[in-house]
């Protein structure tokens, strides 16, 4: 095991502790509420960029195979911010559907409730938003590739080049219509359980989670196929 390997652990460890010490733990409770898109900024871009650094190390045995991380950062960042609202959204969206019978829903506050509510809310949530915030990391994910991680080669990326360089039938057929249904549903059901400032940061965590997943079964692929 390499000294960055051990600096990565480190950091995880150190970010889990950051959420068990009671004064940290309040702080950060705190801060999200206070100062919501900030905090999710913050807290996406960090956990999003360090889940993309430890998929490229299972990868291609090297944390910053990826060019133009400092992109990638940012648009994380700004992904998180749009969470924000979004989860608020499909949070008080599908509770006042249920409230005016537009949904089904439990009139008794028993924990079997809970669960359908945050199974609804993630249902909703991840049908209609998901997909589209697919494409748009898609897209810019491959902007960035393609202009090589510098910002003078991505502004002169063209969108065709950008279209045609997407394997779309890799990414609907597998990246949507799969992870959505057999991830993303179930794991932002469990989301939407928690309280609402920690909803961002478990977000976050999954999309480390599933950046795992996603690199372990591509290179199970591979050698499969070779």
């Amino acid at each position: 095991m390499k000294k960055l390997d051990l600096l990565f652990i480190a950091i995880f460890i150190g970010i889990i502790t950051l959420l068990i010490i009671t004064p940290t733990r309040e702080f950060i409770a705190s801060s999200s509420s206070n100062n919501p898109y900030l905090m999710g900024f913050i807290k996406t871009s960090i956990l999003a960029t360090y889940g993309e650094l430890i998929a490229s190390r299972i990868a291609t045995k090297n944390y910053f195979s990826k060019k133009g991380l400092i992109y990638r950062f940012i648009i994380w960042g700004l992904l998180g911010m749009a969470f924000v609202l979004v989860f608020k959204i499909f949070d008080q969206g599908v509770r006042a559907s249920m409230l005016t019978g537009l949904l089904p829903s439990f009139t008794s506050d028993t924990l079997l409730s809970k669960i359908f509510t945050a199974f609804s809310v993630s249902f909703f949530m991840n049908l209609i938003f998901a997909p589209t915030f697919m494409i748009l990391h898609r897209v810019t994910d491959t902007f960035i590739d393609l202009g090589e991680g510098h910002i003078n080669k991505i502004l002169k990326v063209k969108g065709h080049d950008v279209i045609r360089t997407i394997d779309w039938q890799n990414f609907f057929g597998f990246v949507v219509l799969k992870t959505i249904p057999l991830f993303w549903i179930p794991a932002h059901t469990i989301t939407f359980l928690l309280p609402e400032n920690y909803r961002i940061l478990s977000a976050g965590f999954l999309s480390i989670a599933l950046g795992l997943i996603l690199t372990l079964s591509k290179l199970k692929k591979n050698k499969s196929n070779n």
